[in-house]
């Protein structure tokens, strides 16, 4: 079954609002063994929604309409869709009852009848939360379903109704399962070129790499006529996905970085101490987010200002004098007078220049250094990061955790 999903709300695409019912659609339409074959967005114009009614309705067997179906004079949906189908514009006394009663519920106030008017030879999505059923037809062989926009209504709606109507109809279903590879380290041509030819001519399997700043997501997809058949298929690419991104790959599903490092530090029982300068804080604020992350996160430092590093760290007026406090002398001291101030196993520290000022010609906007003391000896590494200040700052926390990720899993901070 071939299915097609619309989104309506000029507040969509201006940007205004950002559109979260295509993705959960078609999230939810795997379940069923359905793939969503295109998507499209329009604003609150009858013309515009009729015209993509009608575009989507000729490829499609079934069309998902979400947004436009409230009280106000520019939800204009229901009477879209009435004129391109050829139907009229009534008013449903089981909705003018559920809306009123609904309304009542709620306190009283107004009941607006526009929202109990719907197409002929329609039959009701019911919205248990809300004001605005739904409503779904046949048209030249296509199925249409209408649902509100608010996610909260969208998608109970959809779960009850829409899903279980097509997944009866769906004559050879198929299973299909995900699994989503996050990666850190590579850059997208580089994940590219190492998965390159990965699944060629394997069509029971699909590959998408993803970029989300500063992240890169694989998601595997694997369908089979059994669940079995699929997660067979499933594990087999992943395998293959590994073996060939290795330790670039700090984590499977929606599992954060900062939850792998919580992780690994409860598996190995050691502790960490923190010293940020251009970072401010954020590496803190990452770990901390974690619930229960006080079993391992000792204490942190913003030691921004030079005094501060040798008064909390310890560092030497002859580094910040000679090599200066954006080095990987002063990262050094920072972390190893970190460790020993907390008396931590692992002592981090990073140092630089997030900009927009502050840069030099040996030390341009971007220069950070990283530096990991612990009981197997420091490291230490400069980077050149590019980008704005935020860009620079997520960049340098980013690249912190994967060290700890790293060494913790493997006994080194460098990719190997």
């Amino acid at each position: 079954m071939r299915v097609s999903t619309l989104s309506i709300g000029s507040e969509l695409i201006c940007g205004e609002v950002t559109d979260t019912n295509a993705g959960r659609i078609a999230e939810l339409l795997l379940g069923c063994g359905l793939r969503v074959l295109r998507h499209m967005v329009v604003g609150d114009s009858e013309p515009d929604i009729g015209e993509a009614l009608n575009e989507l309705a000729l490829k499609s067997d079934a069309v998902i309409v979400t947004g436009g179906l409230g009280p106000t004079v520019d939800d204009v949906t229901a009477l879209a869709a009435a004129h391109a189908t050829g139907r009229r514009l009534v008013v449903n006394e089981e909705l003018k009852e559920h809306i009123r009663s609904f309304t009542a519920k709620l306190g009283g106030g107004h009941a607006s009848d526009r929202q109990a008017m719907i197409p002929t030879k329609s039959t009701i999505i019911p919205n248990p939360t809300g004001t605005a059923c739904g409503f779904h037809f046949i048209h030249g062989g296509c199925f249409f379903f209408f649902l509100p926009g608010v996610p909260s209504e969208m998608e109970p709606m959809l779960s009850d109704t829409v899903l279980p109507f097509l997944c009866e109809r769906v004559m050879h279903k198929k299973v299909i399962l995900s699994s989503f590879q996050n990666v850190y380290g590579l850059s997208e041509p580089e994940v590219d070129g190492l998965l390159k030819g990965a699944f060629s001519g394997n069509h029971a399997v699909q590959m998408s790499i993803c970029v989300t700043f500063p992240w890169i997501r694989v998601t595997l997809r694997a369908d089979g006529d059994t669940e079995t058949a699929a997660r067979t298929r499933l594990q087999d690419a992943v395998e293959l996905v590994r073996e060939r991104l290795g330790a670039a790959i700090f984590s499977e599903g929606h599992e954060t970085m900062e939850q792998v490092v919580a992780g690994l530090f409860g598996r190995r029982g050691l502790t960490l101490a923190l010293a940020e300068s251009c970072t401010g804080g954020l590496i803190a604020k990452r770990l901390t987010d974690v619930p229960g992350s006080s079993a391992f996160f000792l204490e942190g430092a913003v030691t921004y200002s030079n005094a501060a590093k040798q008064r909390l760290l310890g560092v030497p007026q002859e580094v910040l004098d000679t090599r200066g406090a954006v080095s990987s002398e002063c990262a050094v001291a920072m972390a190893t007078g970190m460790r020993a101030a907390a008396e931590s196993a692992v002592g981090l520290a990073v140092t630089g220049i997030a900009g927009p000022d502050g840069g030099t010609a040996d030390k341009p906007v971007g220069t950070v250094f990283i530096s990991l003391a612990t009981p197997d000896g420091c490291w230490t590494k400069g980077f050149r990061f590019g980008g704005n200040r935020e860009d620079v700052r997520t960049l340098t926390a980013w690249t912190a955790l994967d060290w700890v990720r790293r060494y913790l899993a493997d006994g080194s901070p460098f990719p190997v």
